[in-house]
């Protein structure tokens, strides 16, 4: 599996230097607490790995991986939101390609879905694109509004993600699964007169969209402010 820090910062390598003549020079007492903040400061957060990668010891960063990304959305969703399953697709599948992962375009993936609107297996459109994996968002619920409001934005959803893995023979294994709860913004609801629709819209597919994304690349702790409110 590739590493995912390689080439990430190159201070890192005249820090971790710095840190071993700080180590020698400084006072044992009381000097620990200043390593750790010097070495936080030349490497950067630590990153979290991403679930997919620790489960299944694979990376949709090796080399020769393709990946296709599918959204199924229920009726009763799609009811209010006509095109939610194509929409969060192409997020996600922005997403993944901002990760220096190679992923079908999303324009590819619905013309395929258009001509086959009688598919029912994630492995068909992975055989038809010959795909390494699809990653598969079954999507069981999604709203823009809080419980209960029509007056307060706060975007929610549940799915589960689902990883299969193309065979030879193009069958397919789930190799992961994951559900995901989603909530934006954590803390409190938005009033519906702070912002327009649309643009509320845009926000929480791309927080929902990275709460996805995160299963299968590195990201740093301290990326997760921005989203309380």
């Amino acid at each position: 599996m590739k590493s995912h820090s390689a080439g990430r910062n190159p201070r890192i390598s005249i820090g971790l230097r710095l840190l071993a003549v700080m180590a020698l020079t400084i006072p044992t007492t009381g000097c620990l607490n200043y390593l750790i903040a010097a070495a936080y400061f030349i490497g950067g957060p630590p990153s979290i790995e991403p679930v997919f990668d620790k489960e299944t010891k694979k990376s949709m960063t090796d080399k020769g991986v393709t990946v296709a990304v599918v959204c199924f959305a229920p009726d009763e969703v799609k009811f209010t939101f006509d095109n939610i399953d194509k929409e969060l697709g192409k997020y996600v599948s922005f997403r993944l390609h901002g990760k220096n992962i190679k992923v079908f375009s999303p324009d590819v993936v619905n013309k395929w879905l258009d001509e086959h609107n009688d598919w029912d297996k994630p492995e068909q459109i992975g055989a038809a694109l010959d795909a390494t994996y699809v990653v598969f968002i079954d999507l069981h619920t999604y709203t823009l509004f809080a419980e209960n409001s029509v007056n307060l934005y706060q975007g929610r959803a549940e799915c589960l993600v689902s990883v299969f893995e193309m065979n030879k023979d193009d069958s397919a294994d789930r190799i992961f699964s994951k559900e995901i709860n989603s909530k934006y913004p954590l803390a409190v609801p938005r009033q519906t007169s702070e912002t327009t629709y649309s643009t509320f819209k845009r926000q929480y597919l791309s927080r929902f969209s990275e709460e996805i994304g995160r299963l299968f690349y590195e990201y740093y702790n301290d990326e997760d402010i921005d989203h309380a409110t």
